[in-house]
C-alpha cells in the first residue's frame, strides 16, 4: 500500500508536467488550410505562439462575428501615435473590422519617407508583407516589401536600404518594433491568414493620422516642400480607407506617384 502511494506521488508532478505542455484540442486551428501553416509550426517560437494566443484570437474573432477558418488581415501602422492598427474580416466580407490597437514600443528617425540605406527611417507608404521569419533575432519578424517602386523612383542612388520587419524585441532602427507578447499575436493572424488563401497581406504606413489638423501641424513642424507633396499623394489612399473600410487599390505611375484605384 505504501509502495504504491509513492509510486502514485512520484507519478503526479509528471502527470501535471505533460498536461502543462500538451496544447488543448483547441490550440490550433481545426481547418487544414494549405501547408503554409504547418511549415511555420516547425519553428519552437511559432508554435509556442499558437499555444498561448490562439484560443483568445479565436474568441476575439467571434465576439467580431469574424470566421476564425477563414479569414484576412490588413495592417496600418502611424508613426507620430506609435500605434499599429489590426483590422480583419471574413474572407467573404468587403468591409474590415477594427481588430485591435497596438502600441509601438520604440522608435527612430522622423516623419517622413525612407529614401537612403542607414538614415534610419521607417517608410511610409503602401507595402504588403513579402517575408515570414520565425528565427529572427527579434523573435518574430514580418518583412514589408520595401523598397516598392515609388521608394526606388526616389531614392538616393544606390542604395535605398531594406529588411523593413514589423519584430518583437523593443529596438529599431526603421523597423517597427512590438514587444513579445504583440508579435506573437500578430504573427499568428498572418499565418492564419495566409494560410486560409490571403497571398498579399497589406501593410500601410503614415506619418500620422491624417485629419486635417494632424497634417496642417505636421508641415508647420516640418517644412520640406517635397515631403509634403509625398504626403499628399499618400492622403487618397489613408481617406479611402477611412470612409469605407475597404482596402484600396494602389498602384504606382511611371513617375513613381501612387494611384488609388
Amino acid at each position: 500500500m505504501k509502495k504504491g502511494i509513492f509510486i502514485g506521488l512520484f507519478l503526479l508532478p509528471v502527470l501535471v508536467l505533460i498536461l502543462w505542455f500538451t496544447p488543448s484540442s483547441e490550440a490550433y486551428p481545426a481547418h487544414s488550410g494549405s501547408t503554409f501553416r504547418a511549415g511555420q509550426l516547425k519553428n519552437a517560437r511559432v508554435k509556442k505562439a499558437y499555444q498561448l494566443k490562439w484560443n483568445s484570437i479565436r474568441k476575439k474573432l467571434a465576439g467580431l462575428d469574424v470566421d476564425s477558418s477563414s479569414f484576412k488581415i490588413f495592417i496600418r501602422a502611424f508613426k507620430q501615435e506609435e500605434e499599429l492598427e489590426l483590422w480583419v474580416k471574413s474572407s467573404g466580407a468587403q468591409k474590415y473590422v477594427l481588430y485591435e490597437k497596438y502600441k509601438i514600443c520604440a522608435s527612430s528617425g522622423t516623419p517622413g519617407p525612407k529614401r537612403c540605406q542607414g538614415d534610419g527611417q521607417v517608410p511610409e507608404g503602401f507595402y504588403h508583407i513579402s517575408v515570414f521569419n520565425p528565427a529572427s533575432a527579434y523573435h518574430l519578424s514580418l518583412g514589408v516589401n520595401y523598397p516598392n517602386a515609388s521608394d526606388k523612383a526616389f531614392a538616393c542612388k544606390p542604395d535605398p536600404g531594406g529588411a523593413i520587419m514589423i519584430h518583437g524585441n523593443c529596438v529599431t532602427i526603421g523597423c517597427i518594433p512590438l514587444t513579445d507578447e504583440i508579435i506573437r499575436e500578430v504573427y499568428v493572424m498572418a499565418v492564419e491568414a495566409k494560410d486560409g488563401g490571403q497571398q498579399k497581406i497589406p501593410v500601410h504606413i503614415f506619418p500620422a493620422r491624417m485629419s486635417s489638423t494632424n497634417m496642417a501641424a505636421l508641415k508647420r513642424t516640418y517644412t520640406d516642400a517635397a515631403v509634403h507633396k509625398f504626403w499628399n499623394n499618400l492622403l487618397p489612399g489613408y481617406e479611402a480607407f477611412e470612409s469605407k473600410h475597404v482596402v484600396p487599390s494602389v498602384s504606382v505611375n511611371a513617375k513613381g506617384l501612387y494611384v488609388v484605384e
